[in-house]
């Protein structure tokens, strides 16, 4: 898109917008000139809301989650079973599996999968920090949530294989979950089935 015409301002906030996931040069465009129209009371509480996620939100120390208090308040929670860890690839997943209502255990988010054709490796992932709490804490059993597709399943297995010699129970949701779909998406019933119906690995 040509911005030779348009404002430095208008065309900085389009070339922002352009580096999102999933906003291309239109859609990018057709939110900048919304903003334009927006109150600026609503705008500026839209900066503040941006800048309060960079500034405030960490990751939790234990599951690797992301936070505003450290333990995050899973974690924090007496009432859960903290012999039991769900391995879950993005944050987004835990939101997922807390819509169920079933699962009481804990979790850790790996922020990502290996993926060797995006350059993703197992250092790249929180797979050290997972280890760490298996041997500095009471897990019985670690449940492998990744996503049923190739990276999913490659990552799952991986783990198993560090995590088996440890002498902790390791399971995989059951196929509840059709494959090649994300944790995200998929509804509450078959997350349900998925958490019950899960198996050794």
């Amino acid at each position: 898109m040509n911005f030779q015409s348009t404002p430095e301002p208008i065309s900085r906030l389009i070339e922002e917008f352009n580096k999102l996931p999933g906003i291309g040069p239109k859609s990018a465009a057709r939110l900048t000139y919304y903003m334009l129209r927006m109150p600026e009371v609503e705008a500026r509480s839209l900066a503040e809301a941006i800048l309060a996620v960079k500034e405030k939100v960490v990751l939790c120390s234990e599951c690797q989650n992301i936070t505003d208090s450290n333990p995050c308040r899973i974690c924090a929670d007496t009432q859960r079973d903290h012999c039991i860890t769900c391995v879950v690839e993005e944050p987004l997943d835990i939101l997922a599996i807390e819509r169920t209502r079933k699962y009481t255990g804990v979790y850790h988010v790996l922020h990502g999968v290996i993926s060797p054709t995006d350059g993703i490796g197992p250092d790249d992932l929180k797979i050290k920090e997972l280890l760490v709490r298996i041997q500095n804490g009471d897990v019985s059993e670690i449940i492998l949530a990744t996503n049923p597709n190739l990276e999913g399943e490659a990552t799952a297995m991986y783990l198993q294989r560090l995590i088996v010699p440890l002498g902790i129970k390791v399971t995989r949701l059951a196929r509840g979950l059709p494959v090649g779909g994300d944790l995200e998406y998929a509804d509450e019933i078959t997350l349900i089935r998925a958490l019950e119906g899960r198996q050794e690995f």
